[in-house]
């Protein structure tokens, strides 16, 4: 299999984006505290590449889904731990099954193929495969159908599949209680007595009977089925992004053809730690309302006490700053991918180029949602975006290795860190470009009225003014 990039276009195309951000939280450690690290010997807030990465692709499926966009209608992917439930909900929806044997039949489908599932013990979790699986869309739709499809033959061997798993389950534990009562009478035993290696010994021999119980196969047809469904096929964001499934060994694994970096400030890190104080409506009411005179008593001091202050109070942090990020997408590897999952060489070409345009409004526009609500941060608009193509990656973090100053120019400073940010990085890549002929096709983009102003001052930016998004890629 062949598959090259257009003559027009080199292997890789380079991004590189400059946005200030107020006020805001997109990402937190386990703490609840924003991410950061240490670079150029200055702490600097970090929005990290896995949070960037999920805004884009969901972005990229909602608009596919809606209908808008270069990939308005292709397919996409779903990155769940729910396939059996979906499956479940399709074969009870679509094709009448009782909800009880849809969930069982389904699960045991999915796992005889390779997956695991949480304890069966555990209602949470009993019919969630224990790792996430990103799979086209429709995959639960497809395996459903085989299913009522094949309905006798599977129902069947679902049936021996489930009691024989209750058999060993039954087993396993009768073997770990017998260990547990060896293990207890060997306490009584002196000193290197052989009961407490005996005991030990069954509790290994309990477990490894659980693990190596003979459960019937999966029938052939029914397999393939479900590899099927599970495979990328035309899911245009697994090809993007790639996906890694080690618990079938013959469902293809994809390197997605999209390199993220973490996104850090160009300058120290600054963070506030937000007090806040939530009303009690219910206390507010009482106390703009408050009871007639003829119907107080000597005790009403006591409530009113109570509906003083806040409902509930807190801290929250908040980092404000103006951050570079970088992502580049490997042309050639995204037209492998989408040939190895079944597309013709002209199908492959033209769903990349779709890809492509896509991908690069999502690097744009997506935004990771957390906080949201309470902080806007959706809203907010790039700096400035900066395109071009080459034969290889280009990484231009080292532009901001020394952490921007914001103090003023007469003052030894550099400014504000938005425009300074923009000056360092298109002298950067003025000064790299130079000296690597393979660079070409540089376009920069921007929202801010005051960056356009100073993109017309400088010179020899090795870059193209352009006015939209769609135009940063050839």
């Amino acid at each position: 299999m062949t598959s090259s990039v257009p003559s027009s276009g080199s292997q890789f195309l380079s991004l590189h984006l400059l946005e200030t951000l107020v006020a805001v939280l997109p990402v937190r450690d386990e703490n609840g505290a924003p991410k950061s690290i240490v670079y150029g010997g200055a702490e600097r807030h970090m929005i990290t590449s896995q949070a960037r990465r999920r805004a884009e692709r969901v972005h990229t499926r909602n608009r596919a889904n809606a209908g808008v966009g270069a990939l308005a209608g292709r397919g996409t992917g779903t990155r769940t731990r729910e396939w059996a439930l979906i499956t479940a909900r399709e074969l009870t929806s679509e094709h009448g099954w009782e909800p009880e044997e849809a969930v069982r039949t389904a699960r045991a489908v999915i796992e005889a193929t390779g997956l695991k599932f949480g304890d069966p013990g555990k209602k949470t979790v009993a019919n969630l495969t224990k790792v996430l699986l990103f799979a086209p869309s429709d995959a639960g739709a497809r395996i459903a159908a085989h299913i009522e499809e094949q309905a006798g033959t599977v129902r069947a061997w679902a049936d021996e599949y489930t009691a024989a798993q209750a058999a060993a389950a039954a087993a396993a534990a009768a073997k770990k209680k017998t260990a547990r009562k060896g293990a207890a009478a060997a306490q009584e035993e002196p000193p290197g007595a052989d009961g407490a290696e005996g005991g030990a010994e069954s509790g290994a021999a309990a477990e490894a009977s659980a693990a190596d119980a003979k459960l019937p196969a999966l029938p052939a047809a029914t397999r393939t089925a479900v590899l099927t469904a599970l495979a990328p096929r035309d899911a245009i964001d697994i090809a993007l992004y790639g996906r890694f499934l080690a618990e079938i060994a013959d469902s293809p694994n994809v390197d997605g053809a999209v390199q993220s970096s973490h996104a850090f400030t160009v300058h120290e890190a600054e963070q506030v730690d937000d007090f806040y104080a939530a009303a009690d409506d219910a206390k507010l009411d009482r106390k703009r309302n408050p009871k007639p005179a003829e119907k107080t008593n000597a005790l009403d001091f006591l409530d009113a006490a109570d509906d003083a202050g806040a409902g509930m109070t807190g801290y929250q942090s908040l980092i404000t700053g103006t951050f570079y990020r970088h992502a580049v997408l490997d042309r050639l590897k995204l037209r492998r991918n989408l040939r190895a999952a079944g597309m013709s060489e002209e199908e492959a070409e033209e769903a990349s180029v779709a890809a492509e345009a896509e991908f690069v409004t999502a690097f744009v526009d997506a935004f990771p949602e957390a906080k949201k609500n309470s902080t806007a941060s959706t809203g907010s608009l790039p700096a400035l975006v900066l395109a071009f193509e080459g034969e290889r990656p280009y990484n231009y973090a080292a532009a901001f290795q020394n952490p921007i100053d914001e103090n003023p120019v007469g003052g030894g400073g550099e400014g504000p860190a938005g425009p300074a940010a923009v000056r360092r990085l298109l002298k950067h890549h003025a000064f790299v470009s130079g000296r690597r002929p393979d660079i070409k096709a540089g376009r920069v983009l921007t929202y801010d009225p005051q960056i356009d102003e100073l993109l017309g001052t400088l010179k020899d930016t090795g870059a193209l003014t352009v006015t939209s998004a769609e135009e940063l890629t050839a």
